[in-house]
């Protein structure tokens, strides 16, 4: 018998639910931040952020992005009395777990926040831990005076007996020597050399040698960082005269930090702060039709994903488009590789290079650029040390409590950097390159200075 010939039944089935009367649980309350569920919800707990986790690797306490990120949020979501744990501040914001996870999950952006809650409603404001955070967060803060006298300030950094003082005080190990400051910063070059006017005479004249338009529209506005501005200078004047050489008009805008090491430490107020400043600078040339470029990585990975991410700035977005490292950017408009191929360098910087990729320029696809672009270069080699992270990781390195176990984490880069050809490392990042010299021994330069010394006549 056919389910159409089936007897009559008592059977009355409730008429269905059109969704005029129907009232959705609301599983998690309305709330200001930013929502991150999608996120949590994409997590299917595969744990391949924790397995590529450098500080997961080394310390068995940490219990890994995977907890850090959705496990943690969807506690603080449906417990009330949830309070974020502690090991939150173990992590060290290197961001392999973004480029790691296979679903998408915007895993530092939940450290970031959880990190965030943890410092502004937790941790005791008096505490050691607190100011010694605080001052390594605000770096800029400390390198502007430091660089008002930079002979005074390097001795007095530098200093045994005050190295011991500041770590048995403050938790900042004296194992690592600290950078020396520049005794004239960027920012006073750049205003002595004749700041934009300089820059765009100095395009113009390039762009006749070239055979371009002089008024051709090529004009970028560098964020040249904390750490150009105060102690690698050279850095900074590389990127200007190789930015200059190919015709584009170089201004130096307003800034603070980047805000990246107040990430890594919390201090999301801080960083607020500084980002309203930066945005504001930088979206108001973008209007005019300028990029922003960074020659540190950590720099243009703030503007352009952390920043949208975590703050709601007017601009924001614009800003975050618009930004490009600096090297990165030359590739994309400019025929770079057939510069590099039939330039020659000699001199100081004809060398072997050991080069390390930044975590954070892995998480802007920007790991191989430099070997590409170099391994055709007359006079250099390049060679890859491979893609483990420098344990640095900016401020973690320099807690005395997580020294050894930033050591632990570059102990593969410095292995590979032993074993390659070259004795001069090469990064994008100024605290790689700072653990890169602690942990060898080696001179290290940026890809901006190489490029400089090829092209730049």
């Amino acid at each position: 018998m056919s389910d159409a010939e089936s007897p009559d039944t008592d059977f009355d089935p409730v008429a269905p639910n059109t969704g005029e009367d129907f009232e959705p649980v609301d599983v998690f309350p309305d709330s200001d931040d930013f929502d991150l569920r999608p996120g949590a919800d994409s997590c299917y707990k595969c744990a391949t952020c924790d397995t590529n986790c450098p500080v997961a690797a080394v310390d068995d306490d940490f219990p890994g992005p995977k907890f850090q990120g959705p496990e943690q949020w969807r506690l603080k979501q449906t417990d009330d009395d949830y309070t974020v744990d502690d090991s939150v501040m173990d992590c060290s914001n290197c961001m392999r777990c973004d480029n790691a996870c296979p679903s998408g999950v915007p895993l530092s952006q939940m450290h970031n926040t959880a990190r965030g809650e943890y410092v502004s409603e937790q941790m005791d404001k008096l505490s050691v831990e607190y100011v010694r955070n605080r001052i390594l967060a605000n770096y800029r803060t400390s390198a502007f005076f430091a660089s008002k006298v930079p002979r005074l300030a390097n001795f007095a950094m530098n200093f045994g007996p005050a190295r011991w003082v500041m770590e048995k005080t403050l938790g900042v190990t004296s194992e690592r020597d600290f950078p020396e400051f520049a005794r004239q910063t960027f920012r006073e070059w750049w205003a002595e050399r004749g700041g934009q006017a300089t820059s765009r005479e100095n395009a113009k004249a390039a762009r006749n040698r070239r055979g371009l338009p002089e008024d051709a529209d090529k004009k970028v506005a560098y964020f040249h960082g904390c750490y150009s501005n105060y102690n690698t200078t050279e850095v900074g004047k590389a990127m200007v005269r190789l930015y200059e050489a190919f015709g584009y008009e170089v201004v130096a805008p307003e800034q603070k930090c980047s805000g990246t090491p107040m990430f890594a430490n919390g201090m999301l107020d801080d960083a607020r702060r500084h980002a309203e400043v930066n945005v504001s600078s930088m979206s108001d040339l973008v209007e005019r039709g300028y990029d922003a470029i960074a020659s540190c990585t950590s720099c243009s990975m703030a503007l352009r994903q952390e920043y949208p991410e975590l703050f709601d700035i007017d601009g924001i977005e614009k800003v975050a488009a618009n930004t490009f490292e600096a090297v990165e950017y030359l590739r994309i408009h400019e025929d770079l590789r057939e510069e590099v191929r039939e330039a020659e360098v000699d001199g100081d910087l004809a060398e072997e290079f050991a080069y390390h990729a930044p975590c954070h320029s892995r998480n802007q696809g920007l790991d191989r650029q430099a070997v590409e672009l170099f391994r055709d270069l007359d006079g250099v080699g390049v060679e890859d040390v491979g893609d483990s992270c420098s344990g640095i990781s900016g401020t973690y390195g320099w807690k005395e409590e997580k020294y050894e176990k930033s050591m632990q984490i570059g102990e593969e880069m410095f292995e590979h950097m032993e074993d390659a050809d070259g004795e001069t490392g090469m990064t994008e990042c100024p605290t790689c390159a700072m653990q890169m010299e602690h942990g060898s021994g080696y001179e290290i330069r940026h890809p901006l200075e190489l490029l400089e010394a090829a092209l730049v006549e």
